[in-house]
């Protein structure tokens, strides 16, 4: 049974130290850096704003200028919070959410964690998870268990660039939802926002895992658990069905109109099985079967019958230790190193390129073919892709491999970001004619009652205002 909002809060809420300032500080370049950068103009300075405010009733501090709030710009759904006052949430979970309220609500759990110290008890390790990023994080432990390979190589690039912040046990996520739905009252909000967008990302994380032909997995944010309905439950019942407060909707839709939705062009952009980097020129497409998770640092690939990853590292003109050097840092300190064995030398679509295939063992008795191939885009810059199949499958990715072009300034100019914007209902609309200007050809239906935070039998109106994601 979850404690009382009243004693979770006394119990646990200590002011910013001096101590936490200076690590808080030392870390925030490099989580910025992990997610893309920082978001600035007027979104930026609105959610600022917000997480300030919220994050004040936390009893941390009484000064709105002792935090730190960041928008990053980042396609993943993910917020989290840092001893020191450093609060973060990426573009692509404010788009999700409906009304300044829910905004408040997500920036206020995560200031909940740091208010009862469990972000601290993992500081040193988000910290680590910030510098090895996506680059570390390659195949599921499914497939090489608790290996000392399977072990760096973790589920986790299956979330695109993020930091795995999110180890916390169920007791500590209940705390911070409760923390939350308690700053909420004392800001004058709805309380009731806590449940709706817990809700709004399970359904996200539902329609991804449709998209993506795999079981539903638990939203980034939301918890490591796989029951985020009961949390959603959990936190109606806290704030209380009848509650009222301020949600602030038409204030925060006007705000967030503009943000960039999925994929930044500047990170390159995902649009199913393909991959296009329009600042580097390059293009490739994966496998029948497979999808693709774009991240700040690398793409993740990953589909039944293997997982990829593609990336860049230093290059210094010597194909063989670039392609070495990538094996290498698949294995962890103290590990027996993988032996590339043969590296043999290839062209493909007029570019120099070089690949080895190593075998490995895996903690299940089992064995896996894990190839590294690389390509030379000048003297002094490469990219590789890292795939890791059942032995005696390589196949699986010939294709791909095969794949990788260098594309035209025109094909590099027509890639356009989505960008969020807020539309009024006009009379004679319905959700599935305002469903059919997503600029997504699979699933607008889905994806547009999920960014509203609408089901299949919801009813719009003239006059109302929803979000669309257009080119």
């Amino acid at each position: 049974m979850a404690l009382p909002v009243a004693q979770a809060a006394t119990s646990t809420v200590q002011s910013i130290s001096e101590k936490d300032k200076q690590e808080g500080a030392k870390a925030h370049p490099q989580l910025v850096e992990e997610f893309g950068g920082a978001e600035t103009g007027t979104q930026a300075a609105y959610v600022e704003s917000v997480g300030k405010n919220i994050a004040v009733q936390s009893g941390l501090s009484n000064a709105t200028g002792d935090f730190t709030v960041t928008l990053l710009n980042s396609p993943v759904n993910n917020a989290f919070a840092i001893p020191g006052g450093y609060i973060y949430s990426t573009r692509q979970l404010v788009a999700l959410m409906n009304n300044e309220a829910e905004l408040a609500a997500v920036l206020g759990h995560e200031v909940g964690h740091v208010a009862a110290r469990h972000s601290a008890k993992r500081q040193s390790a988000a910290t680590r998870n910030a510098v090895i990023g996506v680059l570390g994080t390659l195949l599921t432990g499914a497939l090489l268990g608790n290996s000392g390979i399977g072990q760096l190589l973790q589920q986790g690039f299956m979330q695109g660039s993020q930091l795995l912040t999110l180890k916390y046990s169920r007791k500590q996520e209940t705390e911070a939802d409760n923390l939350g739905v308690q700053y909420l009252n004392s800001a004058g909000y709805d309380p009731r926002a806590m449940s709706t967008v817990l809700q709004s990302l399970a359904n996200q994380t539902a329609l991804e895992a449709k998209l993506m032909g795999t079981t539903d997995r638990v939203p980034e944010w939301a918890s490591t658990h796989p029951d985020p309905a009961s949390r959603v439950r959990a936190a109606l019942a806290r704030a209380g069905a009848s509650s009222k407060g301020k949600t602030n909707r038409d204030l925060f839709l006007s705000k967030i109109g503009g943000l960039t939705y999925g994929d930044d062009p500047k990170q390159g952009v995902v649009d199913g099985r393909k991959f296009t980097h329009p600042f580097m020129k390059l293009y490739f497409e994966a496998p029948s079967g497979f999808y693709l998770v774009n991240g700040t640092r690398a793409v993740a690939i990953s589909g039944q019958s293997g997982k990829g990853q593609f990336t860049a590292a230093a290059y210094k003109g010597d194909m063989d230790a670039y392609i070495k050097a990538a094996f290498a840092a698949l294995t962890q300190s103290g590990q027996a190193q993988i032996d590339p064995g043969e590296i043999t030398r290839t062209t493909v679509n007029g570019i120099k390129a070089a690949y080895a295939t190593a075998r490995v063992n895996s903690s299940s008795n089992s064995q896996v073919d894990v190839t590294v191939f690389a390509y030379e885009l000048a003297a002094d810059q490469a990219v590789h892709f890292v795939t890791v199949v059942p032995a005696g499958s390589t196949s699986t990715f010939t294709g791909m491999f095969g794949s990788l072009r260098r594309i035209s300034d025109a094909e590099a100019a027509a890639v356009k970001p989505r960008k969020l914007v807020v539309v009024t209902v006009k009379k004679g609309d319905t959700v599935q004619s305002l469903a059919q200007k997503m600029a997504y050809s699979d699933a607008p239906l889905d994806r547009f009652l999920v960014l509203n935070g609408l089901t299949s039998s919801s009813i719009v109106k003239a006059g109302d205002k929803v979000k669309l994601v257009t080119y």
